[in-house]
């Protein structure tokens, strides 16, 4: 099992969202990165874990735990010209762009703000704390995922 982080700004869609979303589940879509591509395309499983980060916003950190619940598939919003995700050069026999559903797992107890992740000396490794990590989604080892979880005040990490 492999271990993610996964950024999304919360005014345009939370942790809070996800949970009110059927089954608690919503497709990760809108991703133009291709090395965020590559890794939901040949590296993301069905059962990975991952951390639902809060992004660009006034207090940014980690809210709490999803779980992939698809293999990666065609993000439809590429197609779409009404989306802003739109991308026209992208073909429906070839599509360029891919998504992976996530499904809540468990919330944190306590909030995990990016000055937290940082005030952890064992953390320093972490992509998200690296200069200049633009990427919607990283690998995340797990030793940092369990680290992470017990910040934030779960008792059981996760399997």
């Amino acid at each position: 099992m492999s271990h993610w982080l996964l950024k999304s700004e919360p005014d345009v869609f939370s942790f809070e969202d996800l949970i009110s979303r059927p089954k608690k589940t919503e497709p990760w879509n809108g991703v133009r990165n291709y090395q965020v591509r590559n890794y939901m395309r040949d590296e993301m499983k069905v059962g990975d874990l991952g951390f639902f980060y809060h992004s660009s916003c006034p207090n940014p950190g980690i809210a709490g735990v999803v779980r992939l619940s698809s293999e990666a598939k065609p993000d439809p919003t590429q197609f779409d010209s009404k989306s802003e995700y739109h991308d026209p050069g992208s073909k429906k026999e070839d599509p360029r762009w891919l998504l992976v559903d996530v499904t809540w797992e468990a919330t944190f107890p306590k909030f995990v703000s990016l000055d937290d992740l940082r005030s952890a000396p064992e953390l320093a490794e972490m992509l998200i704390l690296r200069r200049g990590n633009r990427l919607s989604i990283t690998p995340v080892s797990h030793a940092h995922f369990t680290k992470i979880c017990a910040m934030g005040g779960l008792k059981k990490v996760p399997k």
